[in-house]
Parts: C-alpha cells; structure tokens; sequence
C-alpha cells in the first residue's frame, strides 16, 4: 500500500464515516488485503477507483463493513447500565409512557438487546403499558445482520446476571445462545451514518453512543455532539464510552459523572 493509496482510504472513509483511520494504516492494510485478494483486485487504487465510481455497490459497502470496528460484548461498562435502570428509568417512568431510546452505535446487537431487558426487567408486568422500543443503528450492515438473527457466543452471553440469561435467552448448542423472540420484538435494527442528518421527529430521553467517537476528530464528534444536543428532551441522558471525553467547552451538556451527561 503506497502513501497515496492510504491517504485516499483515510479521506474516503472520514468523509463518508467521520471515522478518522490516520493513525490505523496496518490495521486497513491487513483487513483489506484478504478481501481484494479474493476478489482479484491488483492495487488498492484499482479498488479505490470502483469505490468511489459506485458510492452504493458492494465494493463501498464492504469497505465501510470492513473498516468499521465492532468489539463488543454483553454488560460492557455495566456500571452504565446500573445507573440507567436505578436512577433514569425510574424518572422517566413518571414523566411519560413513550420511552425513546436511541443506541446510535449497535454493533452485533449486545448493547440495544442489554437496554431492552433493563425496561422489560424495571417495567415487570406493566411493560406492556409503555413503549419502550429501543432504536439501535450502525452504519455496517454486516453487524445489523448478526445482530437481528441474534446468535452469540456461550461466553459473551454468561457475562450477563443470570435473572436475564435465563429469561431472555435459550441455549441453542454447548457454544451458543439465541435471543428469544419476545426480545427480538423490543428492538429495531436499522442501518444509519452518524454524519447523515439526525431523522427524529420526536426529542429522544436516552442516548447511548459509545466507543465508537474515540474515532473521530474533535471537530467532527463536536458538530455530532450538538446535532444530538439539538434532538434530544430537556433532562434527556447521554452515555458515551468510558474512554471518551467530552469538551465541555464544546457541548451543552451538563456532566453527570464519568461518561454520563444530561441535556
């Protein structure tokens, strides 16, 4: 991969993503590499070159799949999701019955699904008296398809108290556990770029958008920032990951504790 070659992914893939990959030339080169390989393209700029002629076929979007990093797992950060279930829900239970909750960075699905059973779980046998339908987007389709079959490993599932394995999951084979069909309904897929124009009609109560603006420069998450800002009801709460920062000089949001704001 020559200098120019990489240049062109970076400005390609910050453009469309927001995703800034300077710094990440040996993990584009090895996660590109097997794909061109198999597809028999013979430089990086000859791929480059069907990316950018058609912005909307397969070559664009299995390099935003490619590019876009999807680690996660069930009950990551799970002091998050505590304060969530013992100090926010309990608030919004009182104001409204039309809970609107956006998971803005849904990878495979592990983090929208935990949220569901928190409301399902705090709700109990009045849930079906609220909406509390959780929004969860990515902008990598291949993650979106995992995470609506929602299949996952034996032990990413077993991270998660026990009360929620037992009820909200069942055992499919000795390495595997499928979401039930009751939590399925809870939650729904869609595929969105965070640098497309926020498409709310109503102000949002939670937002979760974490460890995915670690890869973005500070212009481009303040301006996201804002637009969030902008979408979101007087009091709504924003997690973001517990690596990431905020410039409070940047955003109106008012520090809660660490990785937690309120509007």
């Amino acid at each position: 991969m020559t200098d120019q070659e990489f240049q062109r992914i970076v400005t390609y893939v910050k453009g469309k993503s927001g995703i800034n990959l300077t710094e990440k030339r040996v993990m584009v080169q090895g996660r590109l590499n097997s794909y061109m390989n198999r597809k028999g393209y013979t430089s990086y700029n000859e791929f480059m070159d069907k990316v950018e002629k058609h912005p909307t076929g397969p070559e664009a979007e299995e390099l935003m799949n490619t590019l876009t990093t999807n680690h996660t797992f069930f009950w990551r950060e799970n002091e998050q999701f505590l304060y969530l279930k013992q100090e926010v829900l309990p608030e919004l239970k009182r104001k409204t019955k039309d809970w609107r909750i956006w998971c803005a960075a849904s990878s495979t699905g592990e983090e929208p699904y935990t949220l569901a059973m928190l409301c399902k779980d705090f709700l109990g046998l009045e849930h079906s008296e609220w909406d509390t339908t959780i929004l969860a987007t990515d902008i990598d389709t291949t993650v979106l398809e995992k995470a609506m079959k929602g299949v996952y490993a034996k032990e990413s599932v077993e991270q998660l108290p026990n009360q929620y394995v037992r009820r909200y999951f069942k055992l499919i084979n000795d390495a595997e556990y499928q979401v039930t069909e009751e939590l399925k309904r809870e939650v729904l897929f869609r595929q969105f770029n965070l640098m497309h124009q926020l498409p709310f009609r109503k102000p949002l109560h939670v937002v979760f958008i974490r460890n995915v603006m670690i890869y973005f420069d500070e212009a481009t998450k303040t301006k996201l920032l804002r637009n969030i800002y902008d979408k979101m009801a007087p009091g709504g709460y924003l997690f973001i990951g517990s690596t990431e920062s905020m410039s409070q000089s940047n955003t109106n949001f008012r520090y809660i504790r660490p990785s937690i704001y309120r509007k």
